[in-house]
């Protein structure tokens, strides 16, 4: 069964449909499900088949991935009305999310004991880019024995999949990953902002610095969107990243200063007050640019 199973894939956001597309053009035999139907159309055109709901999808599916807004949606799709903790079958879900680590051991304790379901938590890092290109980072959380079975089906995903520890040790994983990322964010709009305010061309910085020590993914990515401020077509949002800092935040009260990272919470959230919550990450360039 495991050498060429049945998938299911629930959640066709900014990364989960690119990544249903890599499964697709992998060979896989994928079923989907959305909770917006709308954007199930571009996988179903490309092959993949459609569930009615996450139940059907478990009963027809031998392993189930969803990427999913926050823990609010997974637990949903998992343990409400015909969710997949009400339907035996599936073997494993590798759940690309991103959550609270004590979420994540939860729903892992709550799924096995409803029907016998192991849960892999695979963060992933990269944005959509990386998503499009199958070159995502993925650390993850879970069994030994849950890991052997996940981590071959993550490879048309993933340039590098890490077995990090025990159940919630991805999502944890994750969370320094989104210190290093959301901080250098927004270190990179402080720079544009300050480079376009002194009258230094910031459309050039990304070469003018390339392989130097400010260089980074983050900069390579961001910079030319923020010095040309086009904000089409989403990297990632300002809400997803915040979500993330805010979980560093509380888990790192009273256990490790956060100096940096408060910072970029600061800006992030004053984004979203400003009502770009929902667009491209790189808008806070504009919030900075707004200060002054």
């Amino acid at each position: 069964m495991m050498n060429n199973p049945r998938l299911g894939y629930i959640g066709l956001g900014l990364m989960g449909a690119p990544m249903v597309m890599r499964l697709l053009d992998a060979g896989c035999d994928v079923m989907v499900w959305n909770r917006s139907a709308g954007k199930k159309d571009a996988a179903v055109a490309a092959g993949a088949k459609l569930a009615e709901s996450p139940a059907q999808l478990a009963a027809h599916c031998d392993v189930i991935m969803c990427c999913l807004t926050d823990a609010r949606a997974v637990e949903e799709v998992m343990f409400g009305d015909d969710g997949v903790a009400s339907v035996n079958g599936p073997s494993i879900l590798i759940d690309l999310s991103s959550m609270d680590p004590d979420q994540t051991r939860e729903f892992g304790t709550r799924l096995r004991a409803a029907n016998g379901m192991g849960w892999i938590d695979a963060p992933v890092s990269g944005g959509t880019p990386a998503a499009t290109d199958g070159t995502l980072t993925i650390m993850a959380g879970g069994t030994d024995e849950d890991f052997a079975l996940a981590a071959p089906l993550m490879g048309p995903l993933a340039q590098k999949v890490t077995h990090m520890g025990p159940a919630g040790a991805g999502q944890m994983t994750k969370l320094v990953n989104q210190i290093i990322s959301g901080c250098t964010m927004a270190v990179v709009a402080e720079a544009v902002n300050f480079a376009k305010k002194s009258g230094v061309d910031a459309t050039q910085l990304t070469d003018a610095l390339a392989g130097g020590f400010a260089d980074s993914k983050v900069f390579q990515l961001l910079a030319p969107r923020m010095a040309s401020e086009n904000f089409e077509n989403p990297l990632g949002t300002v809400a997803m990243m915040l979500k993330d800092l805010d979980t560093v935040a509380a888990k790192g009260a009273g256990k490790a200063a956060l100096p940096m990272t408060d910072a970029a919470i600061d800006l992030m959230r004053e984004t979203g007050v400003r009502g770009y919550d929902q667009s491209d990450i790189s808008t806070i360039v504009a919030t900075l640019a707004a200060r002054l």
